[in-house]
């Protein structure tokens, strides 16, 4: 194996990285350098040390950024005989990814297949991805899954890049640094036998800045260019011109073959030869040609080779092979790649071919390549002539450029439609939103384009409206919003969900919540309505808003499926957060963490944040002060009311008063919609405690207006036992604990005996106050509420009798992931089974499980399914 001059540190920590995967601890890393620096020797490098492993590799091109899927199909190609050991929807996402069948492949659900298709090999793993800024973006997403899952596994993935790739950030990184003088010397006497003069070798040295690349093709071409200059020149720039300069004096034909060549990026040699004789080039015109190879695939030596070769030929060369790349293509067989060619071969603008890159934008979305479709469509649009066409044509391309995550292009793009156009400001709110780190806000472009459409579209205008309320609750200013859908045109014709909902919003702030009851309920019952499919956030807090637990339960069901069935890792987290903190609030913390877990495999699968505070609420529910606490701490400053909101429950769960008061006060005066309003019981709890008699009575009177508005079981039954509290009513305990037998949220139930209990000791009803104490305790050490429970058990004892003891549920032990893992094992799924829902391996499945035997004491499957506190 050759040596590579001063990489000793590179490829030891490669070394490292591949022992380490031999020994079931896989990673990734990606390096990172120049072009020309020594990355793609470093993988040759690499490769030929991997003893006993199956290499796999792919390689982004410059040309194929556009087209999906087309690096992770080059790296599964080894492996392919396996893809029928998958999964089904694995096996499937993967068929339609790589243009195998038909449909809109699923970008997750591919990365989870790609880790399951490399992981079937019976060897050892080594990716090696070059050129990984020029990976198209579906495999960039697909990879880096790959990478993140590798953990426990025999996979090393090593990409290569000049700069950092967005998907990849998460990865450990490895600079690939310039050569020293002394090391630049030794290479140099070893790659150029022949006598150098000294001064060339000191004007190589100096213009190769340590480049090996640069310093070797420079030292090649020395004699021909006499290196003139250049001394201001990077190292690429260097290299990019040594490998002009081998262009210089070759036959036109010759130049002619090489820039068709690089302009067919799929290298297919068919292809070539049928386009160069087309142009009049014979192949006897590749014989000693530089710079390429010929063969089953036309190759060039080095990326800057291909780009060099493009850019030195002219206008008019290039327009010449593109046009005859795109007449020997085939439109049937591959339609996108003859219109791009013949947009690369048109001189201005050209509706045919406009209309055909439209066209392969919907077949590219189609396939879920949304870069592939923006690139069509910006093309698109500047080819064409009639000004109406173009601007749909643009903000269809914004629309894709957003979808794809260009911001900056698409904020581009969006400059050159008239501003008078209102979808140019809805569009400028999603970019905006995107961006969003205060600051001015983005729903202001929403309500520009609101205004706009006021005379017009009214309809249109009014949705709008109720947009920037749903983007509000995310990034602030909901009053001002509020405030300005005042102005909203009337509803034209019957009312719609959407006007409904505006004039609800409206009405709870100019009315309070009785007058938008009387608009909201009906809608925000109708858990199927289309509204809450466009405004899941809105929905779900308006539920809340109104104690409407049925509502609440539908809304976060419907979403989750939505998410489920569209396949969208947009929709299906927020389904789940919700579905979630619904569950927690019934009681079955043990569901509560199967679907945080399942939220949270998504985000990391996906590289976004989790959606925390339905673990802030089941930390507060569970009531162990320590494990709370700590996880409070390290949330953002973001969910500061969700955290507000949990350290008053959790206040009043163990009996710190103070606290629970403090913290429900400061939620309160947030008056944020939903969470704000459900800190009203906590502060009338705290405040009877604390002996704050006027701010219990001002809590509850808020509390009443919600939960009168409102109407429903959970909303009264809570209402009825605040007021017992502040009043000292016992047919108020009586009332508010019948109420709430009629309610899905089982911890009110035992919080209204709990308080009833503590309030008849301290009448002196002793045996009266055990029955309540005794059903608080059962109920809620039943459920997992330690916290409350604990106080039920204190009061019990003051009774004079003991509560049973009640040993920790066997899950207890477990973590949220692991808990879920149990959960699916328990109800027959394979591992192969619970790694495809959970983005996991099967191998990391089954360490999970022997982690979970050993934590419960059991030593089988069949155990697992007999512990009902995991069934």
């Amino acid at each position: 194996m050759d040596v590579l001059l001063g990489r000793r540190d590179e490829t030891s920590r490669l070394q490292v990285l591949l022992d380490e995967a031999a020994r079931s601890r896989g990673d990734a890393v990606l390096l990172r350098g120049e072009p020309g620096i020594g990355k793609s020797a470093l993988l040759a490098h690499l490769a030929e040390a991997a003893s006993g492993f199956l290499v796999v590799r792919a390689s982004g091109a410059e040309f194929e950024t556009e087209l999906p899927y087309s690096a992770l199909h080059q790296l599964c190609v080894p492996v392919l005989a396996h893809l029928e050991a998958l999964p089904a929807p694995h096996r499937t996402a993967l068929r339609i990814a790589f243009g195998m069948d038909t449909g809109t492949p699923d970008p997750f659900l591919a990365g989870a297949a790609t880790l399951g298709l490399l992981l079937e090999s019976d060897r050892p793993l080594l990716c090696l991805v070059d050129d990984a800024h020029w990976l198209d973006r579906a495999s960039a997403r697909a990879l880096a899954f790959v990478a993140r899952r590798v953990a426990a596994e025999r996979v090393a993935v090593v990409f290569a890049a000049r700069e950092d790739v967005p998907e990849l950030d998460h990865l450990p990184k490895l600079d690939v640094q310039p050569l020293s003088e002394p090391e630049a010397r030794a290479l140099l006497a070893r790659e150029i036998r022949a006598p150098l003069d000294e001064r060339v070798r000191d004007r190589v040295l100096a213009e190769s800045r340590g480049n090996p690349l640069a310093l070797v093709e420079l030292a090649g071409t020395a004699g021909l260019t006499g290196l003139a200059g250049g001394f201001d020149l990077p190292a690429p720039a260097a290299a990019e011109r040594s490998f002009r300069a081998r262009l210089a004096g070759l036959p036109p034909e010759v130049r002619l073959l090489l820039t068709v060549a690089a302009a067919e990026p799929m290298g297919d040699p068919g292809l070539l030869w049928r386009a160069a004789a087309l142009l009049g080039v014979e192949e006897t015109a590749a014989r000693d040609v530089p710079l390429v190879e010929f063969g089953t695939r036309v190759r060039f030596v080095h990326p800057l080779a291909r780009s060099a070769v493009y850019q030195a030929a002219t206008e008019s060369q290039r327009r010449r092979a593109h046009h005859a790349l795109a007449q020997v293509s085939d439109p049937l067989a591959d339609p996108d790649r003859v219109a791009w060619h013949r947009a690369r071969a048109g001189v201005g603008p050209d509706e045919e071919v406009a209309a055909a890159l439209a066209d392969s934008a919907s077949r590219a979305q189609s396939r879920g390549g949304v870069a592939a479709a923006a690139a069509f469509l910006e093309r698109s649009a500047a080819l064409t002539l009639e000004p109406g066409l173009r601007v749909e044509r643009v903000l269809a391309a914004v629309e894709a450029k957003l979808s794809a995550g260009d911001f900056d292009v698409a904020a581009e793009l969006l400059s050159t439609v008239h501003p008078d156009d209102p979808r140019v400001d809805l569009l400028r709110g999603r970019i905006s939103f995107t961006r969003f780190r205060g600051g001015d806000l983005p729903t202001d472009h929403l309500l520009r384009a609101a205004a706009k459409l006021a005379d017009k579209e009214p309809a249109d205008a009014r949705t709008t409206y109720v947009d920037a309320i749903e983007m509000a609750i995310l990034t602030g200013g909901l009053a001002g919003v509020v405030d300005a859908a005042r102005t909203a045109p009337p509803v034209p014709g019957l009312p719609r969900s959407a006007d409904t909902v505006l004039d609800g919003m409206v009405a709870l702030a100019d009315h309070g919540h009785r007058a938008a009851a009387e608009l909201l309920r009906p809608v925000v019952a109708d858990s199927g309505d289309e509204a809450w499919t466009r405004w899941p956030t809105l929905g779900y807090l308006l539920a809340l808003e109104l104690w409407d637990a049925d509502a609440m339960c539908d809304i976060a069901a419907r979403v989750t499926a939505a998410g489920r069935e569209s396949g969208s890792f947009h929709v299906l987290p927020i389904g789940l957060a919700m579905l979630a903190t619904v569950t927690a609030h019934t009681g079955d913390f043990g569901a509560a963490k199967e679907m945080i877990s399942e939220e949270e495999a998504i985000a990391e699968a996906t590289g976004a944040a989790p959606l925390v505070y339905p673990r802030l609420h089941l930390a507060a529910l569970h009531g162990r002060r320590t494990e709370a606490e700590d996880l409070f701490s390290r949330v953002g400053p973001h969910m500061s009311l969700s955290v507000q909101y949990a350290t008053a429950v959790l206040g009043n769960g163990l009996a710190d008063y103070p606290v629970a008061l403090r913290a429900a006060e400061q939620a309160i005066a947030t008056g944020d919609l939903g969470l704000a309003g459900q800190a009203l019981p906590e502060l009338v709890e705290a405040a009877v405690r604390c002996g704050r008699d006027q701010t219990a009575r001002s809590a509850l009177a808020a509390l009443t207006e919600r939960t009168s508005a409102g109407g429903q079981p959970w909303g009264r039954g809570i209402e009825a036992y605040a007021r017992a509290l502040v009043d000292n009513d016992e047919d108020a305990y009586q009332q508010a604990i019948s109420l709430l037998e009629a309610s899905p949220p089982a911890i009110s139930r035992g919080r209204a005996h709990l308080v009833y209990g503590e309030w008849l000791r301290r009448q002196g009803r002793r045996s009266d106050a055990r029955t309540q104490l005794r059903r608080a305790h059962e109920l809620l050490s039943g459920l997992g509420a330690e916290a409350f429970a604990t106080r039920a058990a204190n009061e019990l004892r003051a009774t004079g009798e003991r509560a049973r003891s009640r040993s920790s549920p066997a899950s207890d032990a477990l973590t949220v992931q692991e808990v879920h893992i149990a959960r699916l094992v328990a109800d027959g799924a394979t591992s192969k089974e619970v790694a495809a829902k959970l983005f996991l391996s099967p191998r990391t499945v089954d360490a999970h499980l022997r982690n979970i035997f050993r934590k419960l004491a059991i030593t089988s499957r069949r155990r697992l399914r007999d512990l009902p506190a995991i069934r």
